[in-house]
C-alpha cells in the first residue's frame, strides 16, 4: 500500500518521522503502532538537529528501515534544496520508495514528470493561503501543513493553529498532514480531526530521539487516532 492510499483509507492516520535513519528507531515506531514512517536524505533537519546525507550515504540504513517497516508505507524526504539531482529520486525508486516529501520551494518543477513518483509537498510558514490553495491545484498527492514559524517549534497547539489547518483543508483537495512542529499531545488529535486534518505526523519534538521514547509516543498517539 502506498502512503496516499493509506491516508485516504483512514479517517485519521499516524505517521512517524524518524529523527535519524536508524533501523532500531523504525522498529520502535512500528511496534508502537505507526501506520507509516518517514525518513530523510539530502537535508539538515531543524527539529531533530540531524544531518542526512546523500542516497549513497544513507542507502544501507534506508534498506534496513524498509525491511523493518514490512508492509507499512515509508515516505522519503528527498532534500532541502532545489539542487538535488533527479538521479536521487530514480535511485530511491529503485529501492522501492514512491512517495517523496519536501518543501514546495525546494522541489524542482521537472520532477512532476517522473513516472510513478508521488509527492507530499509542504508550504513554508511564509506562504499565504492563496499560495497554498494554488499549490493544491498542482499534481501533488498530499499536503504537509508545515506552517509554524521556527520560533514556535515545541510550543503547545493553539486555536489559531487549528484555524490555519482548517483554512488549508478547506482550500486543497489533497489530504492534509500535520507535522509535530508544535509539541502535540494525544489530546490534540480530536481537534485536529475536526479541523479537517487527515494525518498526524509525529517527529522529534514529540517523540524524542530514543527507541523507548519513540515507542511510547507512537503508542499513545495511535490510541488517540483509533478513538477519532
Amino acid at each position: 500500500m502506498e502512503l496516499t492510499d493509506l491516508i485516504c483509507g483512514h479517517r485519521m492516520s499516524l505517521l512517524v518521522s524518524l529523527p535519524a535513519n536508524d533501523p532500531e528507531l523504525a522498529r520502535a515506531a512500528v511496534a508502537g503502532g505507526a501506520h507509516a514512517l518517514k525518513v530523510h536524505m539530502n537535508v539538515d533537519h531543524r527539529a531533530s538537529g540531524t544531518h542526512f546525507g546523500t542516497l549513497a550515504e544513507e542507502r544501507p540504513a534506508l534498506e534496513q528501515i524498509r525491511q523493518a517497516a514490512g508492509s507499512l508505507p515509508v515516505g522519503l524526504v528527498a532534500g532541502g534544496s532545489a539542487t538535488v539531482p533527479a538521479s536521487e529520486i530514480a535511485g530511491a525508486m529503485d529501492l522501492g520508495f514512491r512517495t517523496f516529501s519536501m518543501y514546495a520551494h525546494h522541489m524542482p518543477a521537472a520532477w512532476f514528470g517522473i513516472e510513478g513518483a508521488a509527492f507530499m509537498l509542504a508550504p513554508g510558514y511564509s506562504y499565504t493561503l492563496d499560495e497554498i490553495a494554488a499549490l493544491g491545484r498542482l499534481p501533488i498527492a498530499l499536503l504537509e501543513a508545515s506552517v509554524i514559524q521556527p520560533d514556535g517549534y515545541g510550543q503547545p497547539l493553539t486555536a489559531l493553529d487549528l484555524a490555519w489547518y482548517r483554512g488549508i483543508a478547506d482550500r486543497v483537495r489533497q489530504p492534509v498532514v500535520v507535522p509535530s512542529q508544535r509539541r502535540l499531545v494525544p489530546e490534540d488529535v480530536p481537534a485536529l480531526a475536526s479541523a479537517g486534518v487527515r494525518a498526524v505526523m509525529i517527529g522529534a519534538v514529540v517523540t524524542g530521539h530514543t527507541a523507548d521514547t519513540i515507542y511510547a509516543a507512537t503508542a499513545a498517539f495511535r490510541q488517540a487516532v483509533e478513538q477519532v
